[in-house]
């Protein structure tokens, strides 16, 4: 009999990452992007149980068996979260994603195939626009390393809004965002928060997970209205006490 796949269990929604390191300005774009890929590969070992280093997250992730799980595990979530909220005008995954985990080797006609079937997913499922995703040899033959990154971090987004556990980049994203939408809440005298619906789950220990399924822009939209970003001079948002938020992902 076949064996079962990887992380057939439910993923965690809680549990934090194994460090929280302080946000800083960083000198170049590609400071930023290991930044995203550690916080990336932080966020999937909180998930999972696993031991992936940052410096070699993305080929472990070569062989497309734990983001066809994963995909699953949304889906799962998703449908899930629908149930509890039936009111809620969320695009929710159903289609399972069909994957080989035995003995499969990176840069195969079988690891080709599961990172093909999870980016239809992205594709088709989440509604993923074509300005983040990234193709089969983005990742396999590490081609380019940002897209592949860019579509996690939008994939992981789309999940926190069904209460997965989210990275700290878009735990961030969401708090700047719920912020900026109080205050202005707050000029046009609306009470704060109406529009936001909440799962149980937080992001990680001691911190609500902030979501909202009308007004959160996602990560396309943000793109399409800036510039500039890959340079030195990338923006930096103020971020809590005396804490700067760098080139965040809103910003891309």
């Amino acid at each position: 009999p076949p064996p079962p796949p990887r992380h057939s269990r439910a993923p965690h929604r809680h549990g934090p990452p194994k460090s929280s390191k302080s946000i800083r300005p960083f000198r170049s774009s590609e400071e930023y992007l290991d930044a995203m890929k550690e916080d990336l590969a932080e966020w999937f070992n909180a998930l999972y149980d696993l031991d992936m280093a940052a410096d070699t997250f993305l080929e472990a992730l070569a062989t497309g068996c734990d983001l066809c799980q994963h995909a699953n595990n949304v889906n799962r979530v998703a449908m899930e979260f629908q149930q509890r909220h039936p009111e809620a005008a969320a695009r929710v995954p159903r289609n399972e994603v069909v994957f080989q985990a035995r003995n499969v080797a990176p840069g195969s006609f079988v690891a080709r195939d599961n990172v093909s079937n999870f980016i239809r997913w992205c594709r088709q499922d989440l509604g993923i626009q074509d300005v983040l995703m990234f193709e089969t040899n983005d990742l396999v033959l590490k081609k380019n390393e940002k897209n592949v990154v860019l579509c996690l971090l939008e994939v992981a987004r789309r999940g926190s809004k069904f209460g997965m556990l989210a990275p700290m980049l878009i735990q961030m994203e969401e708090e700047i965002e719920e912020e900026l939408r109080d205050q202005t809440c707050g000029a046009l005298g609306a009470p704060r928060g109406s529009q936001a619906l909440r799962p149980e789950s937080p992001a990680y220990p001691g911190q609500a997970q902030r979501v909202s399924l009308c007004d959160l822009r996602n990560l396309d939209e943000l793109v399409s209205g800036t510039a500039g970003f890959w340079g030195p001079g990338a923006p930096r948002l103020p971020h809590g006490e005396g804490g700067l938020l760098c080139a965040p992902t809103r910003e891309l």
